[in-house]
């Protein structure tokens, strides 16, 4: 008789266990991805901004199929941002010109919180955050060590050079990227970049804070082979800012991957970009 009560005492804490399991994985889940409704709701009210939590789940977040380009790019973002940029902002704008990259859920990549860092303390601060290392065959050149992981197999693959050779092609800082804007437009390019008025100019230089260059996820290539662009696709790594040739981003997906986030091809004088679709 004391065995089979014992029998079933382990039965019942096995079920218990089970159970509390299964509850604790499908709160997991419900806490870590937005909901259809939840972003359908944000997407309907574009006046108005989305805000969720971040998740410290270690999954890769696949949006719903069943919702179009737009819907499914800005669920990705609604998963990595806290908030996201109102329709017709600066912020949106940049988001629209540079926002692939927030697409990334590479482990050990690490994404900032917003799409400006406003000043250099701002910058030196997020970049402390990351972990980064130095591309082979280079002496100064430096980005997040998943993307340079991933970049040292695609030379394997075939000869890639940084389009100048030094480290502005890779990692750089605020001043940095203060000096390029400063090198192609002004304040008042700024101004009117702002206003909606010019986003040209974002396909030639990213204004002060907004770089990808700054989150160590962007790189300045010497690319014109068709191996040279299969390998660096291979290995996660597009053209995503139209016109601005040298530049590839890490997004840290296969291409046929890409679609699923809302992301679209654009062909610009032969050249494949993948861009946001907002």
């Amino acid at each position: 008789m004391k065995l089979i009560l014992k029998i079933a005492a382990f039965i019942t804490i096995i079920i218990f266990v089970s159970v509390s399991l299964v509850s604790i994985h499908k709160i997991s889940q419900s806490q870590s991805l937005p909901t259809r409704e939840v972003v359908q709701e944000c997407l309907n009210n574009s006046q108005q901004s989305c805000d969720y939590s971040k998740t410290s789940v270690n999954t890769r977040f696949i949006p719903n199929q069943q919702l179009n380009d737009q819907q499914r790019f800005l669920a990705t973002i609604a998963n990595k941002m806290p908030t996201i940029p109102e329709f017709n902002t600066f912020e949106y704008t940049l988001l629209r010109s540079y926002g692939t990259v927030f697409i990334n859920q590479e482990l050990g990549i690490n994404l900032p919180q917003k799409v400006i860092l406003d000043n250099e303390l701002e910058t030196k601060s997020f970049q402390d955050t990351i972990s980064i290392s130095l591309v082979d065959g280079t002496q100064e050149c430096y980005l997040q060590k998943t993307a340079v992981a991933a970049l040292n197999k695609a030379k394997l693959l075939a000869k890639i050079d940084l389009k100048s050779g030094y480290t502005g092609d890779c990692l750089r800082n605020f001043i940095t990227n203060l000096r390029f804007w400063n090198k192609y437009a002004n304040s008042e390019t700024l101004t009117r970049v702002k206003a909606g008025k010019e986003t040209k100019i974002l396909g030639l230089v990213a204004p002060p804070g907004t770089s990808q260059h700054l989150w160590g996820l962007a790189i300045d290539l010497q690319v014109s082979t068709p191996t040279q662009r299969q390998a660096l696709n291979e290995n996660g790594w597009f053209q995503t800012v139209v016109n601005d040739l040298p530049h590839w981003t890490y997004l840290g997906w296969s291409e046929n991957d890409l679609p699923k986030f809302g992301l679209q091809q654009k062909i610009v004088q032969g050249i494949k970009y993948w861009v946001t679709p907002i």
